[in-house]
């Protein structure tokens, strides 16, 4: 999702002559339906090999690696097989800029890069009004260990000034590399619960997600399995710590973050409570044909081109479910087999104007990927109905990521099947997949939208964690 339940893989494609360098950094600024999204690559040689890096600014994404750039004749690509995405281009040596393409899934924007900063990003990004001004608690810069996986997890904690804490609650992110403050569209949603939660007297840990800013580990190569381990990591902490001594230790997942944090506490006792921030209720491909749909209508795809979309991923879920054993390079044969089937059955428009090797080959980096092929074997299911402890689930009514009445029926029925009297499904009417008060629910809407989190989430949740006994 992106934010959400997505993955991304980023190629670049340019036009650039023998005698001209390419190193240096490029600026750009992707135009999504009115929503400004400022991207910059960093391109080194050394030893005539090409070498880059990239931000996304207003996601909180910076020095992002990639997987490797090549300069062919007058081509340079450059290649992040962690991600998503696609964009063609071509070098205009009289402006000194790309102008090309760029793609994510069936979306086509237009983007420009220029080596002028001040043609793309002049300033930058102001806060908004939710971010805290003032701290008015303790705020402990923290590290702990996933002993499973070696990796280094930092975060901070905040807790009252008074230091008496009853209750700490550990933030888990959503899909994607994110930091600690689950920061996008220069919203930073998880800095904002954990300044209104600590004011309000619950303690909050937030941390990086593993090889993202501070933390150390593999983030390309990881599951949402790994991320439990890491979430279950800070509970262990918290746990462990003499001033946290009979304090109840609750998880918070948002989107992926609501069903790592059912794993983690179906397992762990020491978990005490779980707020689940739109989190998915029902089985993963259920939940992705669902998005898909409705973000297709939402770019006004004909119902037509939707029906066939569906039905192009059902094919690929049930390949992936069926081959679940079988190895990466071997997989990918059958992956690349099925995609070029597809492909043949789209137009070139549906393509989004891409050839049969460009749509496999974009395609066919996520769907091999490690984290997507364990997610879609995914029922929440599974977790919810092991969950004992008190839960609360809410989900925006304009969610159009994580849908709501599907999903919160969903984790109703499952807390109904284990029996567990003490949970809530909350419906937030007019809210999106980041809790914001919206219009369409659409992604472009997020980083237009001033506020971060709409206060009846803010107050719904704490007011829900503050009377549990």
């Amino acid at each position: 999702m992106k934010k959400g339940l997505v993955t991304l893989a980023f190629i670049l494609i340019a036009t650039i002559s023998f005698a001209q360098s390419i190193t240096g950094d490029w600026y750009g600024v992707l135009d999504v339906n009115g929503a400004h999204i400022h991207l910059v690559f960093h391109i080194a040689s050394v030893a005539d090999k090409y070498t880059t890096t990239w931000d996304s600014p207003d996601q909180g994404g910076k020095q992002l690696a990639t997987t490797s750039t090549t300069v062919i004749g007058n081509q340079v690509t450059i290649d992040a097989s962690a991600f998503n995405i696609k964009y063609t281009g071509t070098f205009v040596p009289d402006s000194n800029k790309i102008k090309g393409t760029f793609a994510q899934g069936a979306a086509l924007l237009p983007l420009i890069l220029s080596t002028n900063k001040n043609s793309a990003i002049a300033t930058k990004p102001a806060a908004r009004l939710q971010d805290p001004k003032d701290f008015p608690y303790k705020q402990e810069e923290v590290t702990f260990i996933n002993p499973k996986a070696g990796d280094k997890l930092a975060g901070t904690l905040t807790m009252p000034a008074n230091g008496k804490v009853s209750k700490v609650v550990v933030l888990i992110t959503g899909s994607g590399p994110q930091n600690r403050n689950e920061e996008l569209f220069n919203h930073r949603p998880f800095l904002v619960w954990s300044d209104w939660l600590t004011r309000h007297g619950i303690a909050v840990l937030r941390y990086d997600d593993r090889g993202i800013a501070k933390s150390t580990g593999d983030f390309a190569t990881a599951t949402t399995a790994d991320f439990a381990e890491d979430a279950e990591a800070a509970v262990n902490y918290l746990n462990a710590r003499a001033d946290l001594k009979g304090a109840e230790i609750g998880l918070m997942g948002h989107s992926e973050g609501g069903i790592i944090a059912p794993m983690v506490a179906s397992r762990n006792r020491v978990v005490k409570f779980v707020v689940l921030l739109a989190g998915p209720g029902v089985p993963s491909t259920q939940l992705l044909q669902k998005q898909s749909a409705d973000q297709m209508r939402l770019l006004g795809a004909p119902e037509g081109a939707i029906t066939q979309a569906l039905a192009s991923n059902e094919k690929i879920y049930k390949l992936i479910k069926d081959n679940q054993s079988l190895p990466t390079a071997q997989f990918k044969v059958k992956a690349d087999t099925l995609l070029y089937q597809i492909a043949r059955q789209f137009s070139s428009a549906t393509l989004g104007n891409q050839t049969a090797d460009d749509f496999v080959k974009t395609k066919s980096v996520s769907i091999v990927s490690p984290w997507f092929r364990y997610f879609m074997i995914l029922n929440p299911h599974d977790y919810l109905k092991k969950v004992t402890c008190p839960l609360l689930a809410i989900n925006g009514t304009l969610d159009k990521q994580v849908s709501s009445a599907e999903n919160l029926a969903g984790i109703k029925a499952s807390m109904e099947k284990v029996g567990n009297k003490h949970y809530a499904v909350v419906p937030l009417t007019g809210l999106n997949h980041l809790l914001q008060k919206a219009t369409t629910g659409s992604l472009a809407e997020y980083g237009q939208i001033e506020e971060t989190i709409d206060p009846i989430a803010l107050k719904t949740v704490n007011d829900w964690i503050g009377e549990l006994k």
